[in-house]
């Protein structure tokens, strides 16, 4: 399929199985199957989830934009250890918990615009699936039952095992942990069902009851939503291995064909050089950060950087991504509405540039200094065909989704000023200034700044800001 931008660069993707970029080619003309491994939903989720749901929401609007029918899977896992030992914590059932936690995934998700999957399919409503793909791999004697309940998969049954990561058979076993009263047939073997223990969820099933191990949940429900051969395969980059590895050896075991055409992985969101996780206590959930920061600065935060490098989370690059935000949008506060709602897009090479840039393995980075080109040529040209063009393009990084008044006054802030307060303070400083009162209006103006309200004088009167 042609771009459907003129003289941009075919599109192409970084693979992390065949460590190059490729040219991307659909199994089907102009279809694209995507499935991202998507949260396990026992808390709310954190900045790195946030940078998985952004990168994939961003590739998917481009592939759109492209031409391409995307058909989106994001999973769902509601069914874990965690899950199950959150649920006693807090003597709660495992469903009110999980549900509660989708309900919050949702909202954090719609906060940073991030556009629901086609398809959200949940491990608890797949168990028959899964239960048939565990049978077929027993059957073809890539797994087998242990006494003690378990079904596990053979890894050295599969000679291709290790291809996603490089690692060799050699390699796992020289770093394998040595495990004692295993029933395991080899420390490398993976759990595909586990018996159930007391006071745990489980399901019937020819080995008895139980649940199933994760890696195998997304094989069944990836290949019943989108074929056992489909165009892409994504998620972060600490699930390659052993998820990603685990997911390939099983799925295509089972089916007899390729699982997936193209793996892409997200680097990690990192504090003080450390990936960003629950496990480790060093994250910030995606509502907590909301509270400091607006919406499209965390979202421009995580595309600032390439999606497989990692990023580095702090003040000082949340304050940059805020002033950068901030920028796009006084380019487009120089343009009077009335003229942007009426005029065409213009032509430009930058729009040129900025396909290129995002068909070169989503390059977001240097699409974002595309925009900022165009924003330094509305500055000096005041052209609102190059504003419409500047909120075309950064709607397809989901940016610039508000007016610039709707932005810079719903900045979260110290304030505790409600608009209607602060407008009749403005009020208050007017009618200083008209009896020439300038050190009340001076005293009214530093008053609103210490709260992060920012005065904006003009021939018209006077706007405000939260900075």
């Amino acid at each position: 399929m042609e771009n459907l931008s003129s003289g941009s660069e075919p599109l192409k993707f970084y693979n992390t199985e065949t460590r190059k970029k490729e040219t991307f080619k659909p199994i089907k003309p102009n279809q694209v199957g995507l499935y991202v491994c998507g949260v396990t939903v026992y808390d709310f989720c954190h900045v790195g989830h946030a940078r998985v749901m952004v990168v994939f929401d961003t590739l998917v609007r481009h592939l759109r934009q492209q031409g391409y029918e995307v058909t989106y899977v994001r999973n769902i896992t509601d069914i874990d250890d965690k899950i199950i030992k959150r649920a006693l914590e807090n003597q709660e059932s495992i469903q009110s918990l999980t549900q509660r936690f989708i309900e919050a995934m949702h909202e954090d998700e719609a906060a940073l615009n991030v556009l629901r999957p086609d398809i959200e399919p949940k491990a608890t409503d797949y168990m028959p699936k899964i239960e048939q793909m565990i049978a077929k791999l027993v059957d073809k004697g890539f797994a087998y039952a242990a006494d003690n309940g378990d079904v596990y998969f053979h890894v050295k049954a599969d000679e291709d095992y290790g291809r996603l990561s490089g690692k060799t058979l050699a390699d796992l076993e020289s770093g394998a942990r040595v495990e004692i009263n295993t029933a395991k047939k080899d420390p490398l073997d993976f759990v595909l069902w586990k018996a159930s223990k007391e006071n745990e969820p489980a399901w019937p099933s020819p080995w008895g009851d139980g649940r199933p191990g994760w890696h195998i949940e997304c094989s069944a429900m990836s290949t019943d939503c989108l074929g056992s051969h489909f165009d892409i395969h994504g998620g972060g980059m600490d699930l390659s291995f052993p998820h990603h590895e685990n997911e390939i050896a099983q799925s295509e075991c089972a089916t007899g064909e390729t699982y997936v055409n193209l793996w892409m992985h997200c680097g990690f969101v990192r504090i003080d050089d450390e990936k960003m996780s629950k496990s480790l206590g060093n994250f910030f959930t995606i509502r907590e950060v909301l509270k400091q920061y607006h919406p499209e600065v965390i979202r421009y935060f995580l595309l600032a950087s390439h999606y497989r490098s990692p990023v580095n989370y702090s003040e000082e690059n949340l304050n940059n991504a805020k002033a950068s935000v901030g920028r796009l949008y006084s380019a487009l506060e120089a343009i009077p509405t009335d003229d942007l709602a009426s005029a065409s897009v213009a032509q430009s090479e930058l729009e040129v540039e900025f396909m290129a840039a995002m068909n070169d393995d989503l390059n977001t980075p240097q699409a974002l200094a595309v925009l900022f080109e165009l924003a330094k040529q509305i500055n000096i040209q005041k052209q609102p065909g190059l504003a419409v063009l500047l909120k075309k393009l950064a709607n397809q990084l989901g940016l610039l989704q508000q007016t610039p008044e709707q932005f810079f006054k719903s900045q979260p802030s110290v304030s505790s000023l409600d608009d209607q307060a602060i407008e009749s303070l403005i009020a208050e400083r007017a009618a200083a200034r008209q009896a020439k009162d300038f050190a009340r209006s001076d005293a009214i103006r530093d008053e609103l700044l210490a709260q992060g309200i920012e005065l904006l004088d003009s021939a018209t009167g006077t706007t405000w800001r939260k900075i």
